[in-house]
């Protein structure tokens, strides 16, 4: 098959991370963790924009009303789009210096998850869901690095790693409820030799995965096998998402320097932001984050 990959922009990002496209603006959102920025670029006019964020970033997703839900470094918050202000949604009480939350993404169903991580890989993180009223559940704990956070298209399966284990877990997940606490793992990418990163769903279920450690992207069946790998157009692809007004354009994010000291691209064109195109295969529409009551400092588990 015959794809093509191209440069969305010539400026670095030092952490490259979380793509989400708005399909109703049309416009592309993804985050430099390390630098505090949200950005976003239009590619109708070719116009790129950022905003400065209070802390570092760990992920982003789409909310109502101009606004984006933002995973910061001590908790989940809102931005509005319009002013650059930061209103917090919830934050862990009480909040520790030693953990931040890391990669998030809204479900089908529009609530907001996100895992949290050690700040030097400890198992310290958790995966968090808020929910348009408010209310806050805990659905993991004793995680090192959270992400390869995903839903199949129905919804009904939450993807999510522990990138320190190698491995996707597959969680059962209702529409109302919370998903089951016990999992089975969907993905070992153990015998490719890197841990999953960031990772998206495509309209015909398959799971789109960064191995960061082998600088490639690969395509997984729900049931664990792989159907494609492709090198990714730098040494440090961190996630993708599909976007474009066909949804056909996969975007990928990638780091330059992490700021930790575990991932420095030797890649000159380490943390620039790429877009393929010819995969055969689209994604879906990201939903929105419900507008509700503001959560309140208490995790349930």
């Amino acid at each position: 098959m015959s794809f093509r990959m191209s440069r969305v922009s010539d400026q670095a990002d030092f952490l490259g991370e979380s793509p989400v496209w708005d399909s109703q603006r049309r416009h592309l959102y993804w985050v430099d963790g390390f630098s505090r920025l949200i950005r976003s670029h239009d590619p109708a006019t070719g116009t790129f924009r950022s905003w400065q964020t209070p802390s570092m970033v760990g992920s982003i997703a789409l909310g109502a009303g101009g606004t984006l839900i933002a995973g910061l470094a001590d908790g989940m918050y809102s931005l509005d789009l319009a002013t650059g202000a930061f209103s917090p949604l919830f934050r862990p009480d009480p909040v520790d210096p030693a953990i931040r939350f890391n990669d998030g993404k809204n479900d089908r169903q529009g609530r907001f998850l996100c895992g949290t991580m050690g700040v030097h890989a400890d198992p310290l993180g958790k995966l968090y869901r808020l929910d348009g009223s408010g209310r806050v559940e805990v659905f993991a704990t004793g995680i090192h690095i959270s992400n390869a956070l995903c839903f199949s298209p129905d919804g009904a399966t939450m993807y999510f790693a522990d990138s320190l284990e190698r491995k996707i877990r597959a969680y059962d997940y209702s529409t109302d409820d919370a998903p089951s606490k016990g999992y089975r793992i969907a993905i070992d990418t153990e015998p490719y030799g890197s841990g999953p990163d960031g990772a998206t769903v495509d309209a015909e279920g398959g799971i789109w995965v960064c191995l960061i450690q082998i600088g490639k992207i690969a395509r997984f069946f729900p049931d664990g096998s792989l159907d494609r790998m492709i090198d990714a157009p730098t040494d440090m692809p961190s996630c993708v998402a599909f976007g474009g007004p066909d949804l056909a354009t996969l975007f990928v994010t990638s780091i330059k320097d992490s700021g930790s000291g575990r991932a420095i691209s030797k890649h000159p064109d380490g943390g620039i932001l790429f877009a393929i195109d010819g995969l055969g295969v689209g994604g879906l529409p990201e939903a929105r984050f419900g507008q509700g009551a503001v959560a309140t400092n208490m995790e349930q588990t």
